[in-house]
């Protein structure tokens, strides 16, 4: 498809403009399936267009948010809700153009699939009715396009109502919808309860009183890692799990027959990695890696990823405390915040250098901080140790196209690169996989959809379609157990780890005449590969274009530098043309020699020239019939 040549949009009605789907003529490549929002539905608050029952939502700055929550001074900046807010993916989660470019093609693979989407990217738009059509065209207040904006989230009800904790406040609305057959028993993609009443807000923090009239109610639900599992353990429900364990497509237009997560086809489960580590069960000290006040047991996603700072709740007013959660939300987002930006004006999405900078030295900061590595020699091998401090997996989230890797680069004794492992071309955006260990997700469809849609069977990016975990190679978090988290679908998948082990060990053959080695840890939002399928796939509007544009423009989704570290290296054996390791080189070693005669290296290219050819095998055939040392 050609590529625009301008991103940016100007203009008061620049967000509807970008948001809304461009339509086109062509021909699908994938045939539909039929589902509809029946298909899709889950318990929780339902869409109320109109605002019959349910008052409607407002931005943050309709709601006044910015009055009082923003401009703090400069040495409470920590503890500013909206600045960090606006510097989250939380915020610009209904702008994320790769998330407007995966819900296009979603749409395209099953019909009315983007509202499962919608309901966690624009909450608001979404409770309030306008999220059919599925594809956003239907957003328009300005609280549709802040994404879980400052409404959303302290609208939010416990939906277990516990006499004596929870808020008497709860207690009507939980039983409305126990009443209506729509109470979630179970979280997950967006089942969420909201309180109908706008003025009321709720939070974590007690004694707060609330200037412009509201009731300030404390939460103890907010300051819980149930609050974000809400989102951030997603299901497809319009599949089912089958006695063997695998997941068939459902009757359409039909809800789930169970309703039951561990029915529905498992696409993230975050909060179920996290329910199932040590941080859940009696918590980890570690003493301070993510920052902020809290130098105790961490134990929720909050405790990282809102680490308590000392601040006012207020820019003129309120309580100074040591545990004002820093409204930061930042995960492993390295490049999207800056797309958005270079889409729509400042104006719209509240962002500017500050702000951007800000968030973009927050993430740095927590993916360095969520592994360690370790270095040693054995015999010949370089032995690379990654360890997962985080409190999920890692990486985690959203699968399609995000990963980690190792680069390992050996050097001779005048710092001559000699071998490189994980290579990363910048210019192509391309990654030299195939000898190094790259951690990540893959998915795919099985032969049902295959027959169902014609995409064939096997590893997909159709995120709406896939039904079948290939590989999980992920680091599981401490506390991992092979049991729990096969009964919360999070196995590892085509791997292995052992019960308590987060971590894992790669070895690497030393090559002859090294002298030390560089190893680096990287992380990658994006891959090229799955930025080019949402802009070939799709065939409706103009978002994978525009996806591909900001992605070059934007370092291509750079990796971002995990771990860095040197080691020293004692000379290796002397002996390489053992290619096989048993302390011979005979007729076995001229096999394998022979067998990639021709290829690039490494492993029979003695003489590390890149290529295996003649002059390998007149090492081999010098040392042949000899023993090693």
């Amino acid at each position: 498809m050609p590529r625009p040549t301008t991103t940016l949009i100007t203009g008061s009605s620049c967000l509807l403009a970008a948001v809304a789907a461009s339509a086109q003529t062509a021909t699908p490549r994938v045939t539909q399936v039929p589902t509809t929002l029946n298909d899709f539905f889950l318990p929780g608050t339902q869409p109320d267009a109109g605002n019959a029952n349910i008052d409607a939502f407002v931005g943050a700055d309709q709601g006044n948010c910015v009055n009082c929550h923003a401009n703090f001074a400069t040495e409470y900046l920590d503890a500013e809700p909206f600045s960090h807010w606006k510097g989250s993916m939380m915020a610009q989660s209904a702008l994320d153009p790769l998330f407007l470019a995966a819900l296009t093609v979603a749409n395209q693979d099953a019909a009315f699939s983007g509202d499962l989407c919608l309901r966690c990217h624009s909450p608001a738009a979404w409770v309030s009715g306008r999220s059919t059509p599925t594809d956003g065209s239907a957003l328009s207040d300005p609280a549709d396009f802040e994404g879980v904006t400052c409404h959303v989230c302290h609208r939010m009800v416990d939906p277990v109502y516990v006499p004596g904790v929870s808020p008497i406040e709860d207690q009507p609305i939980v039983d409305a919808l126990f009443n209506a057959g729509l109470l979630p028993t179970e979280l997950g993609s967006g089942r969420i309860v909201y309180d109908p009443d706008a003025k009321v807000r709720r939070g974590s923090l007690t004694g707060v009183n609330h200037p412009q009239g509201a009731d300030a109610i404390y939460s103890p639900f907010h300051s819980t890692s149930f609050f974000c599992g809400q989102c951030h353990d997603v299901s497809n429900p319009a599949f089912s799990k089958q006695p063997d364990g695998t997941y068939l497509p459902n009757s359409l237009d039909t809800p789930h027959p169970t309703g039951a997560k561990a029915d529905m086809f498992p696409v993230e489960r975050t909060y179920s990695e996290w329910l199932n580590s040590a941080f859940a069960n009696g918590g980890v000290d570690l003493m301070g890696r993510f920052g902020g006040n809290y130098t105790g047991l961490i134990q929720t996603c909050q405790d990282c990823h809102m680490p308590d700072t000392t601040g006012p709740g207020c820019n003129n007013s309120g309580t100074v405390r040591d545990n004002a959660p820093e409204h930061n939300f930042n995960g492993a987002n390295t490049w999207v915040l800056d797309a958005v930006r270079s889409l729509y004006p400042d104006n719209d999405t509240g962002l500017n250098n500050d702000i951007v900078d800000g968030a973009n030295a927050r993430v740095a900061a927590i993916i360095a901080a969520a592994s360690d590595m370790e270095l040693r020699q054995e015999d010949n091998d370089l032995i690379v140790k990654i360890t997962n401090y985080s409190g999920h997996k890692l990486p985690t989230g959203y699968p399609e196209g995000r990963r980690m890797w190792i680069n390992v680069k050996f050097f001779d004794i005048a710092d001559q690169l000699l071998l490189e492992h994980g290579h990363y071309d910048d210019i192509n955006a391309e990654l030299a996989a195939n000898d190094t260990k790259v951690y990540e997700a893959k998915l795919g469809v099985s032969s049902e959809v295959e027959a169902l849609t014609g995409v064939p069977a096997g590893e997909s990016f159709h995120f709406a379609l896939n039904n079948v975990w290939i590989k999980d190679n992920r680091i599981p978090p401490l506390g991992f157990t092979n049991a729990n988290f096969q009964a919360a679908q999070a196995a590892p998948v085509a791997y292995t780890y052992a019960d308590g082990q987060n971590w894992d060990e790669t070895a690497y053959p030393i090559p002859a005449n090294t002298d030390h080695a560089e190893v680096t840890v990287y992380f990658q939002t994006s891959s090229a590969e799955y930025i080019e399928f949402l802009d070939t796939e799709n065939v409706t509007d103009t978002r994978g274009d525009t996806l591909v544009t900001v992605f070059d423009t934007h370092g291509k989704s750079a990796p971002a530098v995990m771990d860095f570290n040197t080691i020293a290296l004692a000379p290796v054996a002397n002996c390489p043309a053992d290619l096989n390791g048993d302390d011979a080189i005979d007729t076995a070693d001229l096999g394998i020699l022979l067998g990639q005669f021709g290829t690039a290296g490494p492993s029979a290219d003695l003489n590390n020239d890149g290529v295996v050819d003649t002059a390998d095998l007149g090492i081999l055939l010098g040392q042949f019939g000899t023993t090693c040392p």
